[in-house]
């Protein structure tokens, strides 16, 4: 039977070099900790934090992620479309998260705060009023994906067509035209 943990606070020197024991964390926090390569599937995170932590490469099948806070924490390659879909729901401030995959999930007003975002998949993501402040999208891939009424104001490196996703309502900065027009070949100068 699975353990349950609640408002507990969870360090490096805690964990040390042994996994984290599969079970159920409500209301807790994991500070500085390395989940690298870890195995989390199957295991539930409800309203816990995450702060200076590594998570890059872990294992995320089955697991359920609910309203969890990511912060300063590296997540490289992470597959967000594995996890349970029930209630997915995270917010990430100024967090790594080059290679993950957010493939078909459902993300309605999910918060990226200074985030770098190298080569993510939001193909066929609901993005709808998703807000990315100051992110670094570059050469993430948009395919297929409800982009309506999500910020990208403040983004860079954004590149997506504009005919094979629904942006209604979406804003982007007058910097980021040119890479939203290349498909069409043309020039902006200004």
């Amino acid at each position: 039977m699975a353990e349950y943990f609640e408002d507990k606070t969870f360090t490096a020197e805690d964990l040390g070099d042994r996994p984290l024991v599969k079970g159920e964390y409500e209301y807790c926090r994991f500070e500085n900790c390395n989940f690298e390569r870890m195995d989390l599937s199957e295991m539930k995170f409800v309203d816990c934090t995450f702060s200076h932590c590594n998570l890059s490469l872990a294992n995320l099948d089955h697991s359920m992620i609910q309203d969890a806070k990511f912060e300063h924490c590296k997540l490289l390659g992470l597959k967000f479309d594995s996890c349970n879909p029930f209630n997915l729901s995270f917010s990430f401030d100024h967090c790594i998260l080059d290679h993950s995959s957010f493939y078909q999930c459902k993300l309605k007003k999910t918060k990226f705060i200074s985030c770098k975002l190298h080569e993510v998949d939001f193909e066929s993501a609901d993005l709808q009023q998703a807000y990315f402040e100051y992110c670094d999208l570059l050469n993430s891939t948009f395919l297929n994906s409800n982009l309506e009424k999500a910020d990208f104001s403040t983004c860079i490196n954004i590149q997506l067509d504009l005919d094979q996703n629904a942006v209604k309502g979406a804003k982007f900065s007058i910097s980021s035209l040119p890479d939203l027009l290349v498909k069409y070949k043309i020039q902006v100068t200004g």
